[in-house]
């Protein structure tokens, strides 16, 4: 199972930095049933062993930096615990879905409406081709205001109590989009360099965006991080089970809808 889903994602594709692959779980067990989510927390595994997933597979890792212990007495700890007790496997797929085509944000840049080819944002210089890499940039079919750009991001995303936030003039036309799934004010110079009228991603802080948009030129939405990613699962969860032999495969997949994004209200 995990062979082929990184057939898909090579994890060979992920950042110096990263930690993905296989966090719990026996290689070899069998697996029938396969739950996708963008976060490893309590709610999701509650929802992976409720239903009985033989395989959780997260966006994002649950131990990114080394740790000493994996101890019951912390919230990672518990989880793993869960995880090994019900035999329940859990796998990540991080930067190498970032960078991945199609990947995080070829999904991202489908669920806001952009159409024809995309060409990334940041390329891999270790893809001959030119096409891998982090972040997408694409046109819209027509020429539309940032306010309904924004208004039909907000519509093709997950809702979450933040919403989406937009910097600049509401009525100024964009066509030339860059999107980003996860956090991408490192991206922004990249965005200025593509030409983009618009630039989508996540995570965005005060000093950067502030920085960017004085020059007045392209305009900014920042969106939760999760749903930004989200639209990614149900990409992944098509392609391992094409991957499996479509229909002929005896594996379920599941896409969790658990609203995993870190704030709850907005007041």
């Amino acid at each position: 199972m995990t062979a082929a889903f990184e057939r898909i994602y090579d994890p060979a594709w992920a950042a110096s930095w990263d930690a993905v692959g296989l966090v719990c779980g026996d290689p070899a067990q069998p697996v029938r049933r396969v739950l996708f989510a963008v976060d490893p927390v309590a709610a999701v595994v509650e929802e992976a062993l409720e239903w009985g997933a033989d395989l959780v597979i997260t966006h994002h890792p649950l131990l990114l930096r080394g740790v000493t212990s994996v101890a019951a007495t912390t919230p990672k700890g518990r989880l793993v615990h869960r995880l090994i007790a019900a035999g329940t496997a859990l796998y990540t797929a991080h930067t190498n879905a970032d960078t991945a085509v199609p990947g995080v944000s070829d999904a991202l840049a489908a669920a806001v409406g952009l159409t024809g080819d995309l060409d990334p944002l940041e390329p891999d210089p270790a893809d001959p081709a030119g096409r891998r890499g982090i972040g997408r940039v694409g046109t819209l079919p027509e020429p539309v205001a940032l306010r309904d750009f924004a208004a039909r991001a907000a519509a093709g995303l997950p809702r979450t109590a933040g919403g989406i936030r937009v910097s600049g003039d509401p009525d100024r036309p964009v066509r030339r989009v860059a999107v980003s799934g996860g956090a991408g004010d490192s991206l922004l110079g990249r965005a200025r360099a593509a030409g983009v009228d618009v630039f989508l991603t996540s995570d965005l802080r005060h000093h950067p965006a502030s920085e960017f948009a004085e020059h007045g030129d392209i305009a900014l939405i920042d969106t939760a991080h999760w749903a930004s990613e989200w639209p990614w699962l149900a990409d992944g969860a098509a392609r391992l089970a094409s991957a499996l032999g479509g229909e002929r495969a005896n594996v379920e997949t599941r896409v969790s809808e658990i609203v995993t994004d870190a704030w709850s209200l907005a007041i």
